[in-house]
């Protein structure tokens, strides 16, 4: 694919259209290339989520391209590719290897998606970006992140030195709530879910092959997980952020959902899914979000009660 070295990005929103021009990334990444720090996050979990997969279509235009237990999900369009997610900073090569495997190139990458920062969503994003000169676009308090390359204060796991720390991304585009990301036809809606951590995104489009079209769900975490001591009811001058994680839990309970992927794929059983042949569930994300919503109503009771 013959393609333009500086795309443009269309933001839509309930408002009105928003037209963004697009930064010519090349010279501001390789200035900064060396500024990025990718070695590899070491945690618990890291080795096990980052095992090498085969990726494979979802529906349509839409493929998996993450690892075993880390999602990356791929949009195809002829005038370029949308990657969400990067996991971590070691797995951006299997990605990349992913990529090339489905007979794309990392080159054609327009834009990056991003759900949230921590290292395993995030760490990726970085080489990502600077192999293909992509757009960035995350949250307002996802884009600070990625450009500091650092979880924000207020965030339930800022403790865990694991996920704090990750390559500083050169240039991210903020996008705000209901704002649309939109590239040859293929619009992917941005939904402000944050709880798991405060600038959390889920994002959804539809996807269509041979006249049948299936709205498409990449949803964010919704687990009401913390450092030790973090209370997601408030206190001690913090403030209680229940109320707000329940509106983003039935958010996504309200969205059109006929297929979900969630940023761990364990999460919405893709790949026993993929296995059986078909990913449409018109109920997953209803049970995705009650799950989530149980989790954190114990979490909820089991702070106040101490």
């Amino acid at each position: 694919m013959n393609l333009p070295v500086s795309p443009q990005i269309t933001i839509s929103s309930a408002n009105g259209l928003h037209r963004l021009a697009a930064v010519a990334l090349t010279l501001l990444i390789a200035s900064n290339a060396m500024a990025h720090n990718d070695a590899p996050t070491r945690c618990d979990d890291c080795a096990d989520w980052n095992q090498p997969t085969a990726p494979f279509r979802i529906f349509g235009n839409t493929y998996y391209i993450g690892v075993r237990g880390l999602s990356s999900v791929l949009i195809a369009t002829p005038k370029g590719l949308i990657v969400l997610d990067g996991a971590l900073p070691q797995s951006a090569p299997l990605i990349e290897a992913n990529i090339r495997a489905l007979g794309f190139r990392v080159e054609d990458i327009r834009y990056i998606l991003n759900s949230h920062v921590h290292a395993d969503h995030a760490g990726g994003i970085a080489r990502l970006q600077r192999d293909s000169g992509a757009s960035v676009i995350a949250s307002a308090e996802g884009a600070t992140a990625l450009r500091a390359g650092q979880v924000p204060n207020d965030d339930p796991q800022v403790g865990y030195k694991n996920t704090r720390s990750f390559p500083r991304v050169a240039h991210v585009t903020t996008i705000r709530d209901s704002e649309t990301v939109s590239l040859d036809g293929v619009d992917i809606v941005a939904h402000r879910t944050p709880g798991h951590t405060p600038g959390s995104t889920t994002w959804s489009w539809k996807s269509c092959d041979q006249g049948q079209c299936y709205n498409i769900v990449y949803a964010d975490s919704l687990n009401a997980l913390s450092f030790p001591g973090f209370r997601f009811t408030g206190g001690h001058g913090k403030p209680d952020i229940t109320s707000t994680f329940r509106d983003s839990i039935n958010k996504v309970v309200e969205l059109p959902c006929d297929i979900l992927i969630t940023v761990h794929p364990g999460s919405s059983d893709l790949f026993r899914r993929a296995a059986m042949g078909s990913f449409v569930d018109s109920k997953a994300c209803r049970v995705y979000a009650n799950d989530a919503m149980q989790t954190l109503e114990q979490r909820v009771r089991d702070e106040r009660n101490k």
